[in-house]
């Protein structure tokens, strides 16, 4: 499969260059060329089909003309020695759990998958990599997870001072490990604006190898596609009616990931989400998409430090735009359905949930409201542990969730005992210092 830009369908470029130069020129963000068709994969999975399994097959449909299929299994087996969960808590409704990982959070998976593919390229054709990001704790922790013991692959990660968390002594790069956190002496806003710059400077980004462990890389996106046929093996054989996944949007990654499973003909019915400034719902029923508004040539570059996935979202609806209203249904909510969906989550299905779970639920409620016709079965997506969340859980339900050591071990605030980094310059120096 090749990959071209959201905003220049001239390029194509392969698997490897959008995963290790994951920024276009032009602005935009990497997507897939075509798609396959795995129909008759899909409808053959089941029960007995393992994650990793999916996961592979997936991955050769993806790059299987640049790696062969003993090579994606390989990059598989070494991502996942995990896998999500999925809990029926009745004939209609389901829970997906993605926090199954080694830090609690869904971004295990496609970080973890994210290393182990370029992992897998360097031992192939050579090569080295910087990821350079901002944290607050969790990218961080799991991206030292991901990190341990490989070679060629650093990571410098910007922090407001005295937020550093879930980094071991091993881990540092001053100790032999792979991991450079940078406190900045500033805000997160400061840290976003010094991470822009040094992107903007493209000669820069390219000779010091920079790549982002977000999801403006496609290769940290794509393997969130592997969570619905995962979902599908599991329900198929339970549910006789449409299906549609309702999930919190976050920045809209794991909605587009999932039509990228739809586009490989996986059944569904559509995504309903919590109604944002950025994605609502016109009075005429249609989705109401605000950056669509201006024109590719108008718009700033998508930002490598925070990126919204919403212009992948265009792209995969730009040959019939209508066809959006049929599988995007985004639902107004407040804090009080919040707070009531948490509750009954607790309530009628011993669910603790956190605050983008309850969200989700809650717009799920209020889609089937909305229908005058049975709804279907509704696959809810829980992203993140609940312990991330536990205040919000005790304050809807009373209860506090427990907290398993590797999650605290992952949030456990460090002192670099280090001086505070004030410039981008000084960002830049660190990161020609590395070898």
């Amino acid at each position: 499969m090749r990959f071209t830009s959201t905003r220049n369908k001239s390029i194509s470029v392969s698997f490897s260059q959008a995963v290790l130069d994951c920024m276009p020129d032009d602005g935009g963000l990497y997507v897939p060329f075509e798609t396959e068709d795995l129909r008759r994969w899909v409808l053959y999975t089941d029960e007995n089909t393992t994650f990793q399994s999916i996961a592979g097959s997936l991955t050769s449909a993806f790059i299987r003309d640049e790696f062969s299929p003993i090579i994606c299994e390989t990059i598989v087996s070494k991502a996942f020695k995990f896998a999500p969960e999925i809990k029926m808590l009745d004939k209609n409704l389901f829970l997906l759990e993605l926090f199954h990982g080694p830090t609690g959070i869904h971004k295990d998976f496609g970080i973890s998958y994210l290393v182990s593919c370029i992992e897998t390229i360097f031992n192939l054709k050579g090569g080295r990599a910087t990821f350079l990001d901002i944290s607050t704790g969790e990218l961080g922790a799991s991206l030292a997870h991901a990190l341990k013991g490989k070679k060629n692959i650093k990571a410098v990660l910007l922090y407001p001072k005295g937020t550093v968390r879930g980094l071991s002594d091993e881990d540092l790069f001053w100790n032999g490990g792979n991991m450079l956190p940078i406190e900045i002496d500033g805000t997160e806003e400061d840290c976003h604006a010094i991470m822009r710059e040094i992107y903007a400077d493209k000669t820069f980004a390219r000779d010091a190898f920079l790549t982002v462990a977000n999801t403006a890389n496609i290769g940290r996106l794509l393997p969130q596609a592997f969570f619905y046929p995962f979902a599908f093996s599991r329900i198929k054989n339970k549910v006789n009616s449409s299906i549609f996944y309702s999930l919190a949007p976050g920045n809209y990654s794991n909605v587009v990931a999932g039509l990228y499973a739809w586009q490989f003909a996986l059944p569904l019915n559509g995504f309903v989400l919590p109604e944002t400034n950025a994605l609502s719902t016109k009075p005429s029923g249609e989705p109401n998409l605000l950056d669509s508004i201006v024109p590719f040539k108008q718009r700033k570059p998508v930002d490598p430090s925070e990126p919204s996935n919403l212009e992948r979202l265009e792209n995969i609806f730009s040959a019939n735009s209508t066809m959006m209203r049929h599988f995007i249904f985004p639902m107004p909510i407040d804090e009080n359905e919040v707070n009531a969906a948490a509750k009954e989550l607790f309530l009628k299905y011993n669910v603790l949930a956190d605050r983008h779970t309850a969200r989700a639920y809650a717009s799920s409620k209020n889609y089937a409201l909305s229908k005058s016709d049975e709804m279907g079965t509704t696959v809810l997506v829980a992203r993140d542990s609940p312990a991330l969340s536990a205040e919000f859980v005790r304050h809807t339900i009373g209860e506090t969730p427990k907290m398993n050591e590797n999650i605290k071990k992952s949030f456990e605030k460090i002192d670099l005992k280090r001086p505070y980094i004030k410039s981008i310059n000084e960002v830049k120096a660190i990161i020609k210092s590395i070898k």
